[in-house]
Formats: C-alpha cells, structure tokens, sequence
C-alpha cells in the first residue's frame, strides 16, 4: 500500500505520515504560533501569541488526531499567522495582518513589500507546495483527494458570544459540505452553525487554490476553541468528526472531479475570514 512520508520544513510545514489510499487529505492552515528567533515576536508580548490572532488554537490537536483515525497524512503549517497567512491569495490585503482584533503588530506595522516577498517565499509558498504535492500523491492512487480542512474559533469575539460548537464554512460545493452538516446535526446536543461565525468563498484560499479548480471535494471544519484546549476535548472531538466522516467519504461522487465554480478575479470583498 503506497504511503506518503512524513516531512518536516523546520521553517513552512509538517506532513504527518499516511496511506495514499486513504483518499483523505488532512490540512491546518493555522496549527502553531511558531516564528523563528530573528523575528522576536514581531514585538508582541509573548502572551499575545497565546491568543487566537497567532494560530487556530487546538486545530492541530484535532488535525492529528483524524489523521491517526483515518491513516491519512496531514498537512500542517510551521509559522504563526501573523507572519503570513496561508489561507489567503498572495494579493489579499490580509495576506500580513497589522491590526489582529485590536492588538497592533509592531513588526508587520510598517511593511514593505521587499519583506513581504521574503515571507511568501520562505513560508507561505513552501507550505503551499507540500499540499500540492500531498493531493498528487493521493491522485497518483487513480482517485482524486477528498480536503478536510481544520480551524478553531474563538467562543465570542468583540463581547458577543458565539453558540455553535462546530460549523462547517463552504461556498460552490455542497457535496461534503452538506453531507457534514447533516450529520452534525443529528447530535441534539450540538449547535451547528453553517457559514458561522465567517462566510464562506474567498478568492485565493486555500480551498480555492486546492479544491475548486481541481473539483476536488473537501469540507473546512470550525471548533469552538473552548472545546479542544484539552488532551480530552482534543480526542472527543477527533473521534466525533471520524464517525461522521467516515461514512460519507465513501459516497462515490466524491471520488470524482466535479468543478461547481470558481471565484472571481480581483478578490471579493466579503468581510473577515477563518
């Protein structure tokens, strides 16, 4: 049975070690607030790099843990959000955040371009090019990939508290999407949110430069962060999303290439998102 191997960049990423022909893709856009020494926490106090605006607190946790309940790899990033963000185009003007929910970042405040480059090219691309690689691997089987996709979001934001305990962010194609969100909501104690607490559809995320073009299925999970900052919440939630998954990665459809659209060029002003 062929298997990707694990890999790490000690700068970009991690690929977690899994059989190609698992068919599933595990990804965590925002898995650590790590930054190398050189940038000194871009100024920021170190507390501030236990919050949310630096990574998508627990998502690791609970990419690993499906990752394992599936032998599937798993892609994972290696630098703080706030270096760079992968899950936006490389033109998105949040591509390198200043102001992060009030909280100004010194090191980003004054940016140039010059900078800017050097991140794409040190982690953000590099970290691109592992998920690329990983889905080929997978298509390489004779099928192509199903993306699953983890973030985390804060239980409030700006004083007002968010209900959902998972959500299900999508745009163009329901295939996943709404299978997940149906079984999610077969649990009477969840609150399911879909497109919450962010709309889904961004031109040059991460499931529009993987998934869209390539019509490959895929599904981007939200955890309230509350949920997952325990070994025991880690592990709940890992095998909950199993047992739904595994059913429905089985459906035929999703083993094909199906193209249901694409987002437009420039990018549309949509708000925030994950």
């Amino acid at each position: 049975m062929p298997r990707i191997a694990a890999r790490l960049n000690e700068d970009s990423h991690e690929i977690v070690e899994g059989s190609a022909e698992s068919g599933l893709v595990f990804l965590c856009d925002h898995a650590t607030a790590r930054m190398p020494a050189e940038y000194a926490r871009l100024g920021l106090d170190w507390r501030e790099l236990e919050r949310h605006i630096a990574y998508d607190i627990g998502a690791e946790a609970v990419t690993r843990s499906l990752a394992r309940h599936f032998d599937a790899p798993a892609v994972l990033s290696r630098f703080s959000r706030l270096l760079i963000d992968p899950n936006r185009g490389e033109d998105d003007p949040t591509l390198v955040m200043r102001i992060a929910d009030g909280a100004i970042i010194p090191g980003n405040a004054t940016i140039g371009p010059d900078e800017i480059r050097r991140r794409i090219d040190r982690f953000y691309r590099p970290y691109d090019a592992a998920i690329k690689t990983t889905l080929a691997a997978i298509a390489a089987t004779g099928q192509p990939p199903i993306v699953v996709a983890m973030h985390s979001f804060t239980p409030e934001m700006k004083g007002v508290k968010r209900p959902w305990h998972v959500t299900v962010i999508w745009d163009f194609d329901p295939r996943l999407n709404r299978r997940l969100l149906e079984s999610l909501a077969g649990e009477p104690e969840l609150i399911v949110g879909e497109n919450e607490p962010y709309q889904g559809g961004y031109a040059g995320d991460t499931i529009d430069r993987h998934c869209l073009g390539a019509g490959y299925a895929h599904a981007l999970v939200e955890i309230r962060q509350d949920l997952i900052t325990t070994p025991d919440g880690v592990e709940a939630w890992g095998e909950r999303l199993a047992r739904h998954l595994r059913p429905l990665v089985s459906h035929p459809d999703l083993r094909e290439a199906r193209r249901f659209g694409a987002h437009p060029q420039p990018r549309r002003a949509r708000g925030k998102h994950p």
